[in-house]
């Protein structure tokens, strides 16, 4: 499928979106009109208040960090050229080791953190889950993404610059944008029907 294509369908998804929005909207004020229990209106002062109140709060959560951090991984990967084939060159071949002993090392520091004992990202009692670990696994998968991803850009030359560089972390951003708008629509409904129900 080609990108208009997925564009199209994101899009309807948006529409979707703000049609259900809506809806809530109009529901939340005739349910709390007819005084059903628990429901709380979004047309009324409070629901005004909070609506723009809260927005910002709403939209920067935890979940909007990890979005970005999976754009620049995914982004730098794809410009780094690193899982396109064929790797044939010297430099390319080159790259690739250096690659994996960057990965390695990576791989190692964070087993370091959290295999051995009393480890810093384990938990009080000594657990993976729940941990400083499970709640930043994202970011260090992206970290690792992104380091190899410019370790190999640099030294196979598709990177030549530091330019270069915040281009390829970028890019993922850039082809990406989308899925902003369409991670506020979602969170605002979400948390819309917390408010009103």
């Amino acid at each position: 499928m080609n990108s208009q294509g997925k564009t199209s369908r994101l899009g309807m998804l948006m529409l979707l979106l703000l049609i259900a929005e809506a809806v809530l909207i109009l529901l939340s004020w005739i349910l709390s009109a007819m005084r059903v229990d628990g429901v709380r209106s979004l047309l009324s002062g409070e629901g005004v208040r909070w609506f723009f109140g809260n927005f910002t709060s709403m939209v920067a959560s935890p979940w909007l960090a990890c979005l970005v951090l999976m754009l620049v991984a995914l982004g730098c990967i794809q410009k780094s050229g690193l899982f396109r084939r064929p790797h044939t060159s010297y430099r390319d071949r080159m790259a690739l080791r250096i690659t994996f002993v960057f990965l390695v090392l990576y791989v190692g520091v964070v087993l370091l953190l959290t295999a051995v004992p009393h480890a810093v990202l384990l938990s009080s009692t000594g657990s993976l889950f729940p941990s400083p670990f499970s709640r930043s696994i994202i970011p260090i998968l992206s970290f690792g993404i992104i380091l190899v991803s410019v370790t190999f850009g640099l030294i196979s030359g598709r990177f030549q610059t530091l330019s270069d560089v915040l281009d390829a972390l970028s890019f993922g951003c850039r082809k990406g944008a989308p899925l902003f708008i369409f991670y506020i629509l979602v969170i605002q409904l979400f948390e819309s029907l917390r408010f009103v129900f």
